[in-house]
């Protein structure tokens, strides 16, 4: 693929939610200082309903003045072809990160994101697709993106990127029941996030990776194991944020990325001492 509208593709960047991530040159329509783009493209024939209705969701996103969000720049559409473009960040992800990241590091990556969802829930959005790989590393910090769109797209549809059993793990249990996205399950995404970060490993070690049926019943019917290599204080913001009752869960994001940025100020402080 060379070229997507007026985008002329430099090289492919991997998988997101629901589609292919492209590194682009930006276009000088666009006025912004950015060179390049990272563009997002979604196999979809959307009806004029289905792009107004992502156009408006878009429009929110944009507006929204937080320094945790990746921006967005454009949208539109190629035949069957929806793109997305935003911000590209060289330093990567928490998935693929540039650079070797330390504790503290993947901590204060995941309070940034949690405040970029706190962010979007403030607008009632939910992001929908929080996991390591759309946790963004950059400077000044950290930025959420990828925003799950798939329920925009089909209205009524509640799990999100679950087409690969390894998106599974960060989705709530509630939204396996068919119950809406919420501040509540982004909450639970970002301790399932942690502690994949953190741990390297699954909420779910035995989850089965053959079917995706098998995977969603495993998940309905088994609690969250948390990894030995955890420290109490980051265990006690996961448990809290895994808690199998919505209720149970902090009751916004913002106070989730204060806990976790106190434990890594915590850490970094022990660390120099």
């Amino acid at each position: 693929m060379q070229q997507i509208a007026d985008y002329e593709i430099i090289q492919p960047l991997g998988e997101g939610s629901q589609g292919q991530f492209w590194l682009a040159k930006t276009p000088a329509r666009l006025e912004v200082p950015d060179t390049v783009v990272a563009l997002k493209t979604l196999t979809y024939a959307a009806s004029d309903a289905d792009f107004a209705r992502l156009t408006d969701h878009l429009r929110l996103y944009a507006s929204i003045d937080s320094p945790n969000l990746v921006r967005l720049y454009d949208l539109g559409q190629q035949g069957s072809l929806l793109y997305i473009a935003g911000e590209y960040l060289e330093a990567g992800s928490l998935a693929q990160p540039a650079r070797p990241l330390s504790r503290v590091d993947v901590l204060r990556s995941l309070a940034g994101a949690a405040l970029g969802a706190h962010a979007l829930h403030e607008v009632g959005i939910p992001h929908r697709s929080i996991r390591p790989g759309n946790v963004l590393l950059g400077e000044p910090g950290p930025k959420l993106g990828d925003v799950g769109l798939s329920q925009l797209l089909s209205p009524g549809q509640t799990i999100t990127g679950a087409s690969k059993v390894n998106a599974i793990e960060y989705l709530s249990p509630e939204l396996i029941q068919g119950q809406q996205a919420s501040r509540a399950s982004d909450i639970w995404a970002l301790g399932a996030t942690l502690h994949k970060a953190l741990t390297g490993l699954s909420l779910y070690p035995d989850l089965p990776t053959d079917s995706l049926v098998a995977a969603l019943r495993h998940i309905l019917n088994e609690r969250p194991v948390l990894g030995d290599a955890l420290r109490n204080p980051e265990r006690r913001i996961i448990e809290s944020a895994v808690a199998a009752d919505p209720a149970d869960r902090p009751a916004t994001a913002l106070s989730v990325a204060g806990e976790i940025a106190a434990e890594a100020d915590h850490q970094s402080e022990k660390a120099a001492t």
